[in-house]
């Protein structure tokens, strides 16, 4: 059988997850395995846990975090939802969330049987909190908010829905799973410094640049660990509170690694790389007559023809849209300007050509 090799990222402008560090990509090879789901036999990797886990905490304003390196956003997502469900006073607890919430919520209300309960954004695209205060009743465990949103990178008013959650007597929970490491770099609130946050989702395999998966789950208190924890019997410890049992030391060792290497200045490069390429972009397509959706963070979203789109995956481009069938660009560190450059060239021929 013929060996495959891994698909190239040049052509690659609507992921999300990017080229790993070559420290991070190191750090996973020589992890591979292992497993912090058993860390008293593990125990290197459990030590790199705790490392990630704090310098995780570092990047979001959380002098003494708790949490553990998920697989992803939608894990440290469903742990967010589930935490709240098992410290809700409540018969039918809910969960309150603007639209613009990552699908992951679907499955969390699914698998936990939560009522989730979505809300119309405001014309900026971003959380709505009166909008979201109507929706809010007393069996209502867990308000969410989005800082760095999955279609347009739209930041929510974190510290206001902080007030709603507190008024409630329900949690708060940010996903932050992609602008997590973009974030830090800006003058949005957003995290535990800046709002009374109890659970936050950052993504080291994202923007964080280590390896898949790489996931972060972050609470500002250890009871919401406990309230996770399940009794396990045939290990060393007593307890695990992630969702999966065996869980990647690669990942683990992945983003200690990335964390290690690019904290902060390397990250701060990074982003505001990004930045200027996603303004660069979006002026490049606007310039084209397209309507675009200013980049708050790295990511364009432009309102191209179907037509136009289809002729440009048709030569190679990696591309997705939007829930309203948007063009959505997302410029990660892998993303160049010359790669962007030789999109808006093949953006000018597929018209020409039509």
């Amino acid at each position: 059988m013929q060996q495959a090799g891994p698909q190239s990222f040049d052509r690659v402008l609507s992921s999300m997850c990017t080229r790993p560090h070559p420290a991070a990509r190191e750090a996973a090879e020589r992890f591979l395995a292992t497993n912090p789901g058993d860390p008293d036999t593990y125990r290197t990797v459990a030590a790199l846990e705790r490392e990630a886990v704090a310098g995780l905490g570092e990047l979001t304003g959380l002098s003494e975090p708790h949490g553990y390196v998920a697989s992803g956003g939608t894990e440290a997502n469903l742990q967010a939802v589930r935490a709240a469900r098992n410290l809700a006073d409540a018969a039918d607890p809910n969960v309150v969330a603007p639209e613009s919430v990552h699908f992951s919520f679907q499955k969390a209300a699914e698998v936990l049987d939560v009522e989730l309960r979505t809300v119309p954004v405001d014309a900026d695209r971003r959380a709505d909190p009166d909008a979201m205060a109507e929706r809010i009743g007393s069996d209502t465990a867990l308000v969410v908010g989005v800082a760095g949103t999955t279609e347009y990178g739209r930041v929510d008013p974190i510290p206001a829905l902080a007030d709603l959650a507190a008024d409630a007597g329900a949690r708060l929970h940010v996903d932050a799973a992609w602008g997590g490491f973009a974030l830090p770099f800006t003058d949005h609130d957003w995290h535990f410094g800046h709002a009374d946050v109890d659970t936050l989702t950052v993504d080291p395999h994202k923007f964080g640049q280590a390896a898949v998966p790489a996931g972060g789950f972050l609470a500002s208190e250890a009871t919401t660990l406990d309230a996770l924890a399940v009794e396990t019997p045939y290990l060393e410890s007593t307890s695990q509170a992630t969702l999966t049992g065996t869980r990647s030391g690669a990942g683990v060792a992945s983003a200690a690694a990335a964390l290690e290497e690019l904290w902060p200045a390397g990250y701060r490069d990074a982003y505001e790389r990004a930045q200027a390429n996603a303004e660069w972009v979006a002026d490049a397509l606007a310039d084209r007559g397209f309507d675009v959706v200013d980049p708050v963070l790295p990511l364009v979203a432009a309102d191209l023809p179907a037509s136009l789109f289809d002729a440009l995956t048709e030569r190679g481009w990696r591309l997705s849209r939007t829930a309203r069938g948007e063009l959505r660009l997302v410029c990660m560190p892998h993303v160049t300007r010359e790669t962007l450059g030789a999109f808006c060239r093949d953006v000018d021929a597929c018209r020409e050509a039509n």
